[in-house]
């Protein structure tokens, strides 16, 4: 089963690693990397390099493809090349899915117009300029759409997915063998939880990464 994983300057890495790392465990998982240009890219705000393996064109179809965010995605919103290339895989993919930001580039292309849609909560206006219906939840289906919410919501994306096509008990190895049991010391990690003064803060801090990382671009 290939799996597209597309990669870009200023992704956030979590996004990527993280689900790719469970898919991994999909039953005849072949990953390509792939990316406007071959060779490396640097994620924002950790530097870390990843490869560009495959051109867009070199990847026309696939299984799967996983669409991550980051700052870097808010530069490929108009850029018609690769927005045309989501459309084209999309057509042929049998799951496409995104992690935070990702889904704003879903929506760009046009695949999410009237569906309800998750991303990172400080995008939730973008993403419903799309035209899709914005809901606070970390994982939603619809249809052979999958998007997930900020981050770290991607492993429960993937975990979801590996479900769907391996079986709730290979997706339950996956998840023991990667010891993913998350019993975070704080309670904050969703505007519903975290308070006002607080999401205030954030929404000021995620502003401010995203600024400084695209004024670099």
């Amino acid at each position: 089963m290939k799996i597209a994983a597309l990669i870009f300057d200023k992704i956030t890495v979590l996004d990527i690693v993280g689900p790719i790392e469970v898919m991994s465990w999909v039953p005849g998982a072949e990953i390509v990397w792939v990316g406007k240009q071959k060779g490396p890219i640097r994620a924002a705000p950790t530097g870390l390099a990843l490869t560009v393996e495959h051109t867009l064109d070199a990847v026309p179809a696939a299984d799967i493809l996983v669409v991550p965010g980051g700052p870097g995605v808010r530069l490929l919103l108009k850029d018609e090349p690769v927005l045309e290339w989501v459309r084209g895989i999309h057509a042929r993919t049998q799951w496409t899915t995104s992690v935070c930001t990702g889904s704003l580039l879903l929506g760009a292309a046009g695949l999410l117009k009237g569906l309800d849609a998750t991303t990172h909560w400080n995008s939730a206006a973008v993403l419903e300029s799309f035209g899709a219906k914005y809901r606070e939840q970390r994982v939603i289906p619809q249809g052979k759409i999958v998007t997930s919410a900020g981050v770290s919501s991607g492993i429960d994306m993937a975990l979801w997915l590996l479900g769907r096509i391996a079986g709730d008990a290979a997706a339950q190895e996956a998840q023991l063998c990667i010891e993913y049991d998350p019993q975070p010391p704080y309670d904050a990690g969703a505007p519903s939880k975290a308070g006002a003064a607080l999401v205030e803060k954030a929404r000021a801090t995620v502003k401010d990464i995203v600024a400084k990382t695209l004024a670099g671009a």
